[in-house]
């Protein structure tokens, strides 16, 4: 089975639940390999490639966090017929907060959203790196850092990349919430310390978004603090999908 937004860089078809991992503006499914590598075997991860970028780069950009999620939600029908949690970074946030609603429609409840990076759906601010020329764009994306940035310098690279990016950037900043029931999901809230793009408050916030339970965590560092601390990012995705995919089975059912 095979679907352009679905990566599986290690199949673990005989594993008993699976991970959905939406990237960041501008991010790739390959972002995630690391923790496919990791979690091998007793995770089936499945990370998701959106349009306009490496093999989808002929595709056009989705410029909203909810057409996004419709288009992950087409591609995951297949997929949930094990329990699933969900983990997004950033822009992947948003999108897995929709997501997660869609999936809730229809009677499919994860066993968790993991919010990295965001603030929480209710909370807006008014940003615009989207309207930014290309050279303002390159400097916001430098000033962030992360894995990968220092390639932003290979014009080559950066021609093919910046479309993406962009609007990924618009997808993000202009996302504002629908209000609506809350998810029944829990939701776990990891955030930077010194994250200029979400405040500890703005992340917390997320609590007001579910009834089924919240955990707020602070990691030290910047917006992409998962890059310095994947190993407890990682470690704490497997202690709560290997600790609960058992029970949180009886509430899923397919699509």
């Amino acid at each position: 089975m095979t679907d352009p937004w679905i990566r599986r860089f290690v199949p673990a078809p005989d594993a008993a639940t699976r991970l959905v991992c939406l990237a960041h503006a501008g991010g790739s499914a390959s972002y995630f390999l690391q923790v496919a590598k990791a979690l091998a075997a007793k995770v089936d991860v499945l990370a998701i490639q959106y349009p306009g970028r490496q093999d989808r780069r002929h595709e056009p950009c989705l410029e909203s966090c909810q057409l996004i999620a419709d288009g992950v939600f087409e591609a995951l029908r297949p997929f949930t017929d094990k329990p699933i949690t969900i983990f997004g970074h950033s822009m992947g946030a948003s999108v897995g907060y929709e997501l997660t609603r869609r999936l809730e429609d229809t009677g499919v409840r994860p066993t968790a959203l993991f919010a990295s990076g965001r603030r929480a759906p209710s909370r807006n601010r008014d940003d615009r790196t989207h309207l930014l020329d290309d050279a303002g764009l390159v400097a916001e994306l430098k000033l962030l850092g992360g894995a990968g940035s220092h390639l932003l310098d290979d014009p080559d690279i950066l021609a093919m990349a910046l479309p993406a990016i962009r609007g990924d950037y618009l997808a993000a900043e202009t996302y504002r919430w629908t209000p609506g029931p809350k998810l029944s999901t829990p939701v776990f809230a990891f955030v930077g310390d010194a994250d200029p793009k979400v405040s500890l408050d703005e992340s917390r916030a997320w609590a007001e978004h579910t009834t089924g339970g919240f955990e707020f965590r602070v990691f030290d560092g910047d917006h992409f603090y998962i890059d310095t601390h994947a190993k407890d990012v990682i470690a704490a995705l497997r202690q709560h999908i290997l600790g609960e995919h058992i029970q949180a089975s009886q509430a899923v059912r397919p699509v």
